[in-house]
């Protein structure tokens, strides 16, 4: 440690201003107050507010101009002056675009003819919100707060606490903060209850208390875009020994990411605490902790968490938990599966009430899910806001949820106790029987799927669905004995390896019975793919669906998991389109195969109560039967959708770079429409003939989403088209084509389409492309509104209850509900 900080920060200092790119506020007013003349202040310049036009800043009130006589040395110029206010003063600024402002208080106490400014005692406010009570200020200090700002101006206003008291200012930052840096979903309540989500967080008024940079150096306003202090977190540190450096010359990576500059700047993402394993007994686990103490209790906090993987030499090698006073604030953190990148930048949002206690102490140890030679935890960064004004930011449906337990909580209560009275008495009945000797689990090395319930913290499909449930016989009659599966691969020749993931090999395998299966084996032994495995067979035994990949069985025996599956002869969608293929997909073969795969999602979206979101849809969990028909595969990562109360489920991020939700990314809220996102960049992969990402190309090719969207707005979408399609598709068909793909890639998903809208216009595409006199009477947009009025035909009206089944819902149902826009010579 000490040679790093030796050689490694000084060194790495040299670079700290080259590090950091200029941020553009809309607004922006630096005062220094009281001067007559401008100050820098670490390369800014402050105007002094008693030149014009500066002066005209001030508003109202009575003030007085003082100045510090023998100013210190190392004091920057900034403080030798300063405003004092007698009586209620105002500053007005202009405000030319609303939203969330930085407003910063330089107080700086000196003593001055006629007033001592260490004995100031006054009330700060901006359009008559207050911000701050201050009194007795000893040292220089900087106030700063993030403030909504609605109207086209600004009033700050100076109050003294008496007739005789006075206030002070020696200078005032008023500058408008980028959109990124407060969002209003995604915090997190960290209590014993746990989960609540906080929303509207733009409209709190936050005052800001810490702002530490973990393990790296001091940062000051000129290494920082929007100009603020970071300290080291060495004296917040619990336990120093169980702590260690760790950093890197690379800079972040924020193309992937959930941060930016202005979020924080690169020398926070570039340094970290780790565990010092060194120093502990081998595989003993402990936490890192850190000890904030704060001056008032009871209050609620923003506690921003940065985080960025640093010290892993490949992806999935981190696991760690995160703890705020105590309470488990993020389980089984795994910052790769956000990016699917090392070194990229990350901040989680918590609510936190900072307890009697008054401190706030934040943890990071390891997971359960972590190798035992690979366990670690780490923390980049930690900031630490107080709510202001913090008022009641629960979702509607949670103040619904409250309300109706004022109602029915003694009802409920009620009912518990005769329940529980009820099963005293059966349980006394019961006593005398004979209890059946459980069960041993045929896995040695991990939980049987029986015991273990059908997905983890992460994939919980038991989230109210139907598909969680084992019925009488649970999954064992899907189980194939180890033994078949090694005769159907030839133990695992590696000349039959077909495919391989994150999961593990696949293999093409043939079972007695002489049926053409593909094998899906995950690493032996290995915890990391379990609940995808779980989540995978709890889907594939309970759904049926001609574009849904089958699931023939699974075996759990000696420490494997292995899946099987139907096998598809072409194999994924993404090897026909730029593999080794000797005859490229005609367009009418694409569009089929797209139509194909939007109804298996369709199918999965609303064939149940709560429907099913697939989480990774891409081009390469897209398969092709010998028919070239298409159905979607790989549901490891599917989740239960949101109740009728819901709107969208609160996840961790999980899917593959390049086709993930930047909506989802952002807030951790799964919807539906995520799917649909994913799909939108699938449609032009089938167009293009190309990856979703690929670094090789030019800058402003490699998102295959950016650069499509580029072309179909200027409405040249024919310029990027695959060379084998030229000249095949109809005009008409291409436009319509586009437009879809466009609406599917929206920023929001309230502006995407529905499955069922997107299955409806390929279909609308592939009558454009048969030919004209097949075509619809009039086009069909993608907006519900323009839909026709039969509820027998709009694929939205699909939608089955749980209590129908899912055999009910067979392909047959679907191509009826299209059959009005199939031809003859169609499919």
């Amino acid at each position: 440690m000490a040679i790093f900080k030796s050689i490694f920060l000084p060194f790495l200092f040299l670079f700290l201003p080259f590090l950091s790119a200029d941020f553009v506020p809309s607004d922006i007013y630096l005062l220094s107050c009281g001067s007559s003349s401008n100050s820098s202040f670490f390369n800014r310049i402050f105007v002094g507010d008693s030149l014009k036009p500066a002066s005209d800043f001030l508003a109202a009130g009575k003030s007085v101009v003082v100045s510090d006589r023998n100013p210190p040395q190392d004091s920057p110029s900034l403080y030798h002056t300063a405003r004092v206010f007698t009586r209620v003063s105002s500053y007005k600024f202009n405000i030319k675009k609303n939203g969330t402002h930085l407003l910063r208080f330089h107080l700086s106490p000196f003593s001055s003819t006629g007033f001592a400014l260490h004995s100031a005692n006054f009330t700060i406010s901006a359009n008559g919100v207050f911000l701050s009570s201050i009194s007795h200020v000893n040292d220089s200090v900087i106030k700063e707060f993030m403030v909504r700002i609605d109207t086209n101006v600004l009033e700050i206003e100076f109050q003294p606490a008496s007739s005789s008291g006075f206030g002070f200012a020696n200078a005032i930052e008023v500058f408008s903060a980028p959109k990124e840096l407060i969002t209003d979903n995604g915090a997190k309540l960290v209590d014993s209850n746990g989960g609540r989500e906080y929303y509207k967080l733009t409209s709190q008024i936050l005052e800001t208390k810490y702002r530490i940079n973990v393990g790296g150096p001091k940062l000051t306003p000129f290494n920082d875009t929007l100009w603020r202090t970071w300290v080291p977190d060495e004296p917040y540190l619990a336990l120093k020994s169980a702590a260690k450096l760790a950093a890197t010359f690379h800079t972040p990576n924020y193309e992937a990411g959930g941060a930016s500059r202005e979020v924080a700047p690169d020398i926070v993402y570039m340094t970290a605490r780790q565990m010092n394993k060194d120093h502990s007994i081998s595989g003993a686990k402990f936490n890192l902790t850190w000890n904030f103490p704060l001056d008032s209790n009871g209050v609620n906090h923003l506690v921003r968490l940065h985080f960025c993987d640093i010290v892993s030499s490949a992806l999935n090698q981190l696991y760690f938990n995160v703890y705020i006073n105590g309470y488990p604030a993020y389980r089984d953190l795994d910052l790769s599966s956000f990016s699917l990148q090392l070194s990229t930048p990350f901040y989680i949002d918590f609510i936190v009430d900072s307890g009697s206690s008054g401190d706030i102490q934040i943890s990071v140890g390891p997971s359960d899910l972590s190798s035992s030679l690979r366990y670690n935890a780490i923390l980049n960064g930690a900031e630490i806001m107080e709510m202001v004004n913090a008022k009641d930011m629960f979702t509607e449906t949670e103040k619904r949820k409250r309300n109706l337990w004022v109602i029915v909580g003694p009802v409920v209560g009620g009912f518990i106790g005769l329940c529980l009275i009820v099963a005293a008495i059966l349980a006394f009945g019961c006593k005398r029987r004979k209890k059946p000797k459980p069960r041993r689990a045929e896995s040695a090395g991990w939980t049987s799927v029986q015991a273990y319930g059908g997905g983890s913290s992460d994939s919980k499909l038991s989230r109210g669905s139907t598909l969680a449930s084992f019925g009488p016989n649970g999954y064992h009659s899907l189980k194939i004995p180890f033994s078949e599966i090694q005769s159907a691969t030839n133990n695992f020749d590696k000349s039959l390896i077909i495919g391989s993931g994150g999961f593990g090999m696949v293999y093409k395998g043939v079972l007695r019975d002489n049926i053409k299966v593909a094998v899906k084996r995950g690493v032996p032994g290995s915890r990391q793919g379990l609940p995808e495995f779980h989540t995978e067979i709890a889907i594939l035994s309970k759904i049926r669906h001609h574009h849904l990949v089958s699931l023939v069985g699974y075996c759990e025996e000696q420490s494997e998991m292995i899946l099987v599956y139907e096998y598809m002869e072409k194999g994924p969608l993404k090897k026909q389109l730029y593999g080794s293929v000797v005859s490229p997909l005609s367009w009418k073969q694409r569009l089929e195969i797209c139509i194909g795969a939007a109804r298996g999602l369709h199918y999965l979206h609303t064939g149940f109560a709560q429907g099913i979101i697939h989480r990774d849809i891409k081009s390469t969990n897209i398969l092709l039967d010998e028919n070239y028909v298409a159905k979607v595969a790989d549901f490891g990562l599917s989740r239960s959708g949101p109740r009728l109360d819901e709107t969208h489920v609160s996840t961790g991020v999980k899917g593959s770079f390049g086709y993930l939700d930047p909506e989802y990314f952002r807030r951790q809220q799964l919807t539906d429409k995520s799917d649909v996102y994913s799909f939108g960049v699938v449609l032009f992969e089938v167009l293009c003939a190309r990856p979703a990402v690929d670094p090789l190309l030019a800058r402003e090719q490699v998102n295959l989403a950016e650069w499509a969207l580029h072309w179909q707005r200027k409405g040249m979408l024919e310029k990027i088209v695959d060379p084998h399609l030229v000249g095949q598709i109809n005009p008409n068909s291409l436009k319509k084509y586009g437009e879809t793909a466009e609406k599917c890639l929206a920023d929001y998903g309230i502006d995407r389409p529905t499955m069922g809208d997107v299955l409806w216009n390929l279909e609308y595409v592939l009558q454009l492309q048969i030919g004209p006199s097949n075509e619809p009477s009039e086009p069909v947009d993608i907006d519900d509104s323009d839909f026709p009025t039969s509820t027998a035909i709009h694929p939205s009206n699909m939608r089955r209850h749980s209590d129908e089944g899912t055999d009910n819902f067979s392909d047959i149902s679907t191509t009826k509900v299209f059959s009005q826009l199939l031809t003859n010579d169609g499919r």
